[in-house]
């Protein structure tokens, strides 16, 4: 396996990145109400913004099997806050030794390759004392556990240094309204 980190993507390499994007986060769309995949126009301006790096995992014959995106220049990413790390954090923030990490894609599952995507982005951070910032949804801490699998996989190739904690959730509430009870309501008034 090679992991190839590159500023933006074009042509053939951009359309396999897409399709597999796509096929990693398509199903999340029927799962969560947060939309979790990208417009292919909001993709393509992700994959050509040279502030977010693109993190290319490929098989030993070439094909791509995962890509993962990292950015630690924060304004770079939508909707989230880099206020909010520079409160928390005002010396890695403006030492830009604060990460965030947009997404990593393994449709596949292919064996280890989600793994060694999120190993070699630790590493990357590791080297400058940095600090790693991403969110996952609900549907994949509730199927997956997949907060407590990172957490484990990163104690471990830290030698239990690495300190996590759960910086912040929104909520999305649903009322489901009860017509028969507002007909009542409204024959009686």
């Amino acid at each position: 396996m090679k992991i190839d980190v590159r500023t933006d993507l074009v042509d053939e390499q951009l359309e396999q990145a897409w399709q597999l994007y796509e096929a990693a986060f398509r199903h999340l769309n029927a799962l969560t109400i947060q939309r979790h995949l990208m417009y292919r126009s909001e993709f393509d301006d992700v994959m050509s913004d040279r502030r977010v790096e693109k993190w290319l995992a490929y098989s030993d014959d070439g094909v791509l099997l995962g890509l993962a995106t990292y950015t630690n220049q924060l304004s770079a990413w939508p909707l989230i806050s880099p206020e909010y790390f520079a409160r928390r954090w005002p010396v890695h923030y403006a030492d830009q030794r604060i990460w965030y990490c947009g997404f990593v894609a393994v449709p596949t599952h292919e064996h280890g390759m989600f793994v060694k995507l999120i190993e070699a982005m630790y590493r990357h951070a590791e080297q400058h004392d940095g600090v790693i910032s991403l969110d996952i949804c609900r549907h994949n801490i509730d199927a997956y556990r997949l907060d407590r699998a990172i957490n484990t996989w990163l104690r471990r190739i830290s030698d239990n240094r690495v300190r996590c904690e759960t910086a912040d959730a929104q909520t999305f509430m649903i009322y489901e309204t009860a017509p028969a009870a507002a007909e009542e309501h409204l024959r009686a008034a």
